[in-house]
């Protein structure tokens, strides 16, 4: 029970700080909808985000990693304990480990090199200067990752591989919304049900990344489940509630993305075989939180004496 608390609170934590550009854009647009087409989008997208994106892609990528099993075996292997095929679980642990690591770890890359941002630390601002280097290293470390799969399980190359190639699709796709969001805010004859849609599709992309970085926490589908439907919920409470508040907390998106780094890392290591005790994911991603929450809380001061 001890362990099962650990791992949901550092999904709830990692859910929330990750979906915060997404509450900010989702924020941004819903203020040029009537208050009806905004209670729509809340409740529908709480039930799409929650019920549907975290609650099938979960299941969607163990199965991808498991093509022998039907999708009822995925689910039962899933919820039984001792399930007599749960050893292919067990076998696909590495695949999806190491597809999940290089989705997560090019993400931190992306945002390190080529992400405008609010530099926390000094080094931030000389790495993004050197962003024409971002392709070069990924495609660096995509070789040398691929080299030490094929060496472990060929497998596992292209499951690094389907990771990699996640990362694009998604982050084109983001940048994409990026430049979209001014014209969906002053295009008087878009539709409000066009805006609708098209959030939801963008809600489902910000999602990916807290379910991938799910696994870095556990692989038990029904603690994954559980954590990221709490911190769905909590960015929703934010998107209504608090959203200017928590967009004055200017770090909180670097925390995030550290954290993601970090978790990257943890699962690629441990694809290849290092074990690492159960509270370490959750512990760094509250350690993160809390170090960039006090620079925000900094930053805040600061501006306030000036």
């Amino acid at each position: 029970m001890f362990q099962a608390i650990v791992v949901i609170t550092g999904l709830i934590v990692f859910e929330v700080i990750s979906s915060i550009d997404n509450a900010i854009v989702n924020a941004h647009v819903l203020k040029t909808l009537p208050h009806r087409f905004r209670k729509i989008f809340l409740f529908w997208g709480l039930l799409i985000a929650v019920f549907v994106v975290r609650g099938v892609l979960p299941f969607l990528i163990i199965w991808i990693a498991n093509p022998v099993l039907s999708l009822p075996e995925v689910w039962q292997a899933a919820f039984s304990q001792g399930s007599e095929i749960e050893h292919y679980l067990e076998a696909s642990k590495p695949l999806l480990l190491v597809g999940g690591g290089m989705y997560l770890f090019l993400v931190f890359l992306s945002w390190l090199f080529l992400e405008e941002k609010k530099y926390a630390f000094f080094v931030e601002h000389f790495i993004h200067r050197q962003g024409i280097w971002f392709y070069f290293l990924s495609s660096l470390f995509f070789t040398f990752i691929i080299y030490f799969c094929v060496k472990t399980n060929p497998l596992m190359a292209l499951a690094a591989a389907i990771g990699t190639t996640a990362f694009f699709l998604t982050d084109g796709f983001k940048h994409n919304a990026e430049s979209k969001e001014e014209e969906l805010m002053h295009l008087k004859n878009l539709g409000a049900w066009s805006k609708i849609l098209y959030l939801e599709v963008l809600d489902a992309s910000f999602s990916i990344d807290g379910v991938i970085g799910a696994f870095a926490f556990t692989l038990s589908v029904p603690l994954i489940l559980i954590g990221n439907g709490i911190g769905a919920f909590v960015v929703r409470e934010f998107t209504i509630r608090g959203i200017d508040v928590i967009a004055k907390y200017a770090y909180l998106k670097n925390g995030a993305m550290y954290s993601i780094g970090m978790l990257g890392g943890l699962m690629i290591f441990e694809s290849f075989g290092r074990e690492f005790p159960f509270w370490l994911a959750p512990l760094n991603t509250v350690v993160l939180l809390l170090l960039f929450l006090g620079l925000s809380l900094r930053e805040i001061r600061l501006t306030a004496r000036s």
